[in-house]
């Protein structure tokens, strides 16, 4: 159990972490921030744990950082409604976890399945903005991704049965029931109440335009957001493949990193002490000298990597040779730990090259 929480928690943070800076490079509103945040989080850490405590957690990071990311851009990036947010958002998370796994969904009982699971997630994450926002509407709005799951799961099965692998020749009756009971809600009290109190149209047109954001609503959304989703997912899902390939290279060569880190950093404090130190000394080596040990740091930092750091300019020659000095010995390091990391390293990472052959071989 213990487990299970701690990878919970890691989840939870990361795509938080992802979800809020976004969200608020996008909008400054801080309920759409905090609806994407509930969303992706909610929606992540549900698939995280889906494996149970062995469950790969960069699965639920990656689909929970989307879908919350999406639902930020939707609410605050093109200020649209609850009633475009919803329906493609359910689709889109299906879809990531189609494109990422395709045997995972075989069947209208496998879609109606993850629908169901995606929808309460949804439902969950909802709840935060809306007891922000409008307390009485939370109960209602939070309700709707339960309600959109059997048409959305409809849905996605008639546009996947063709497909290789697919068991189901047609959708279960209970399926249809249920999928109908969305259209029919929504054209009753979104179509004849709502469309004509805000467009003003009467007759023919009146029922014309209802139609139109029905369709919308329920088939061009749904299938866009499930579409998209799949094909994102499918690109990435051999891309990703890579970084794990990669996990058994850093895991060799985390402590030279470290011990190079040390090094260059080790370096880099120890020049800011000089530059410090010959500025007290020989005041004016120094144009626009800095005032404390940060300044200096970030000169030493900035030096160390060849870049010009624009508030402190060398002027003395002692203060020149000092940074010529730091450059030679900062190039060096690089260059030396370099090779002897790639000389202690080498048979290990051939090591790995071989076994990745062989299971690609496989």
């Amino acid at each position: 159990m213990s487990r299970l929480i701690w990878l919970a928690v890691r989840i939870a943070a990361a795509v938080a972490l992802v979800v809020a800076t976004c969200g608020y490079a996008i909008t400054g509103v801080h309920t759409d921030v905090l609806l994407g945040a509930g969303c992706g989080v909610a929606v992540g850490v549900g698939v995280g744990l889906r494996g149970g405590s062995g469950s790969r957690p960069w699965t639920g990071i990656l689909i929970g950082s989307i879908v919350g990311i999406v639902t930020a851009f939707l609410t605050g990036g093109l200020s649209v409604g609850w009633g475009v947010i919803i329906p493609p958002l359910l689709p889109l998370a299906v879809g990531l976890i189609d494109g990422l796994d395709r045997s995972s969904l075989s069947g209208y009982r496998d879609v109606s399945r993850e629908a169901f699971i995606l929808a309460v997630l949804l439902s969950v994450g909802l709840i935060p903005a809306l007891v922000v926002g409008d307390v009485s509407l939370a109960p209602l709005v939070a309700a709707v991704p339960l309600l959109a799951m059997p048409w959305t799961a409809l849905l996605i099965g008639l546009l996947s049965r063709r497909r290789e692998g697919w068991g189901d020749a047609r959708p279960p009756r209970l399926l249809i029931l249920g999928a109908a009971a969305l259209p029919a809600l929504m054209g009753l009290g979104f179509g004849f109440g709502v469309v004509r109190e805000d467009v003003g149209l009467s007759g023919i047109a009146h029922v014309l335009w209802i139609v139109l954001i029905l369709i919308v609503s329920l088939v061009v959304l749904p299938l866009t957001g499930f579409l998209v989703g799949r094909t994102a997912a499918t690109w990435l899902r051999p891309r990703l493949q890579v970084y794990g390939q990669l996990a058994a290279y850093l895991r060799v060569m985390w402590v030279p990193i470290g011990g190079f880190a040390v090094g260059y950093l080790t370096i880099i404090f120890l020049f800011a002490g000089f530059y410090g130190t010959l500025e007290r000394l020989r005041p004016g080596a120094f144009s626009d000298a800095g005032a404390g040990l940060a300044d200096w740091v970030s000169f030493a930092f900035f030096t160390a990597l060849a870049q010009d750091y624009a508030a402190i300019i060398p002027v003395s020659a002692g203060a020149r040779a000092l940074v010529s000095v730091h450059l030679m010995l900062s190039a060096g390091w690089v260059v030396v730990l370099f090779a002897a990391v790639m000389t202690s390293i080498g048979p290990k990472l051939d090591r790995i090259a071989r076994q990745h052959a062989e299971e690609d071989a496989d």
